[in-house]
């Protein structure tokens, strides 16, 4: 009768699933990590147009390249590379 109830109150309380379930907690805090992590890292890189306008604006400004040469690297800078 005793090993019933060890066995009933074992499996109420998760019985030999119990390491599963920290494991399945701990994957899914890493997917979380990684998937936030890699939209965060690819959100830094997607726009190098913006990254070179502030290039070339600064150049411009510090009076490194003339009015000309600055337009004519932006009009590069927008053409699309594909």
């Amino acid at each position: 009768m005793d090993a019933a109830l060890l066995l009933a109150d074992e499996a109420r309380h998760g019985g030999e699933w119990w390491p599963i379930f920290p494991l399945l907690w701990f994957a899914l805090i890493a997917g979380a990590i990684f998937f936030f992590g890699k939209r965060a890292r690819r959100g830094m890189h997607q726009h190098p147009y913006l990254a070179g306008q502030a290039v070339l604006a600064e150049r411009y400004a510090r009076g490194e390249i003339t009015e000309e040469e600055y337009r004519d690297r932006q009009t590069v800078l927008k053409q699309d590379p594909r």
